[in-house]
């Protein structure tokens, strides 16, 4: 069993529970953020991406977001050394959940 079946578990219970999420995944690279492609992530494909990056040895995060209207979606984070201090939360989104997992 991976060490991180702990941080995969809820992601994965949360993209069950809600198949119409959508995920945004984002790269730290010399303690800056940035938007790894543009694309969004499917709620099927999720849980699928961030295991293929921890099996490589990435740390993560992952925040489930929901906005004053109701809407919701998670933001995938990813760095490759040493833990960096996470994005702010964009305008008018709070944090329902976050889970990290440290390489």
């Amino acid at each position: 069993m991976p060490a991180y079946d702990s941080f995969l578990a809820p992601l994965q219970k949360l993209t069950l529970g809600q198949p119409q999420i959508e995920a945004h995944v984002l790269w730290c690279a010399k303690g800056d953020w940035s938007d790894a492609s543009g694309d969004v992530l499917e709620a099927e494909e999720i849980a699928f991406y961030a295991e293929g990056l921890l099996d490589e040895g990435f740390g993560a995060a992952w925040q489930h977001l929901v906005s004053a209207d109701g809407d919701a979606h998670i933001r995938l984070l990813f760095w490759q050394s040493g833990a960096p201090v996470l994005p702010d939360l964009p305008q008018g989104w709070s944090l329902a959940a976050q889970f990290l997992h440290s390489a």
